[in-house]
């Protein structure tokens, strides 16, 4: 126990604001043969929400910062069932150009407006404004099977295709904030990318096949650290200390505002049957919820403008996780706040917040399992969708007022 807490001492670096942590699981590893892909979204802007926009081609839901005025996303998908998410590379840019920066979030935006399939978003890369204000890496999934990463600087891209069985033997990809295709040994997110990689990497060995619960309670939930060997979820250490610990490396970070899990169709499937789950804010006070692109302007409310009391642009889910979030990291001055109170999320009493609200979300999934077999069946109208959110609405509404504290 000295020697783990020797070791959490000595990991305090400094880590980018902008990251994420991410995935992309094909139908060949998961539960029901349909494609899936994760974005742990870790930024600056911490006010996140869900949006619906009416595209050029193609109406899509996006997750977008608070503040926003529209014309980018930080994730989304479209009702052609393409999916896109992105994670910030930081060895990739070009030396003359590396001060343009930041406009990942234009580009998913016009290729959730224009773009049906993965040959659509690589016409868009090659026919888009040169040069682009990108150093990054995209995740996409389409309703025909494709899945594949791309990993993309101001002038140039280059493609990982997850359906390659020499790249992704067990149907899986997983990066974070550095480029396969990037200068060696710079950028960011080796740990978490270590962290993610032993997780799943286990679970594919141990037979897991792959859902969207399992990967948020799994990654997004995850206490695991790769290079001390140790899960704070999985250990008594928090009977032997007094419950705080550094927030260094782990997948759920202070900076996470968001996780989105794409889950897309089989083939013959339609494409509109594509879900969108999303958990706002941080990992371990968020809960599960599926928004479905059968009709993309039905987002449940209180992940959605004007459900804030606090202000109008915000979703009130996303509000309330920030307010629990700062009792997880009270502590403002010097270095106190690369330090949390885990036993705050999860404790030996199961009182933490987290554990109270995993009766929440379990909840939430059940009445999903019922509205996604609807859904499969073709029946899901837009009476059924409005009585569905209203449902969702009033669990969250209840979780997160009555959470005991």
């Amino acid at each position: 126990m000295k020697k783990f807490l020797a070791v959490i001492v000595t990991v305090l670096l400094t880590a980018p604001v902008f990251a994420c942590t991410s995935a992309i699981f094909t139908g060949k590893c998961t539960k029901d043969g349909r494609p899936l892909m994760w974005k742990n979204r870790d930024t600056g802007e911490l006010n996140n929400r869900l949006e619906h926009f009416k595209g050029k081609k193609y109406d899509f839901v996006g997750l977008v910062n608070s503040p926003s005025k529209g014309g980018e996303v930080w994730a989304g998908s479209n009702e052609a069932g393409f999916c896109i998410m992105n994670t910030a590379s930081y060895n990739l840019a070009i030396a003359e150009e590396k001060d343009l920066q930041d406009g990942e979030g234009q580009v998913m935006y016009k290729a959730l407006s224009l773009c049906r399939t993965l040959k659509d978003f690589e016409k868009l890369l090659d026919t888009i404004k040169k040069p682009l204000a990108v150093e990054a890496n995209f995740g996409v999934i389409d309703a025909e099977g494709g899945a594949a990463y791309y990993e993309v600087n101001t002038r140039t891209w280059k493609k990982f295709d997850a359906n390659d069985e020499k790249l992704a033997p067990e149907g899986y990809l997983i990066w974070t904030n550095y480029s396969r295709s990037g200068r060696v040994d710079q950028g960011m997110g080796y740990v978490r990318w270590g962290n993610a990689t032993d997780i799943v990497d286990k679970a594919y060995k141990e037979g897991v096949k792959f859902t969207p619960e399992w990967i948020m309670e799994n990654l997004s939930r995850s206490f695991y650290h790769s290079i001390l060997k140790a899960d704070l979820r999985n250990s008594d250490i928090t009977q032997k200390t007094n419950g705080w610990f550094i927030d260094q490396d782990f997948i759920p970070r202070k900076s996470t505002s968001a996780i989105s899990i794409f889950q897309g169709v089989a083939k013959g499937e339609k494409a509109k049957h594509t879900i969108f789950w999303c958990g706002m804010g941080y990992g371990p006070l968020a809960v599960l919820v599926p928004v479905f692109m059968t009709h993309t302007k039905l987002i449940p409310s209180t992940l959605a403008k004007g459900s804030s009391k606090v202000n109008k642009n915000n979703s009130f889910v996303c509000d309330q996780v920030l307010a629990l979030k700062k009792t997880i990291f009270p502590i403002v001055r010097g270095n106190g706040n690369k330090y949390f109170n885990f036993a705050k999320l999860y404790n030996p009493e199961g009182t933490g917040y987290s554990q109270q609200l995993a009766k929440t979300e379990q909840t939430v999934l059940e009445k999903s399992k019922e509205a996604i077999e609807i859904l499969w069946a073709g029946k899901f109208d837009e009476k059924r969708h409005k009585k569905f959110n209203k449902e969702i609405d009033e669990i969250l509404t209840a979780a997160y007022t009555g959470l005991k504290k």
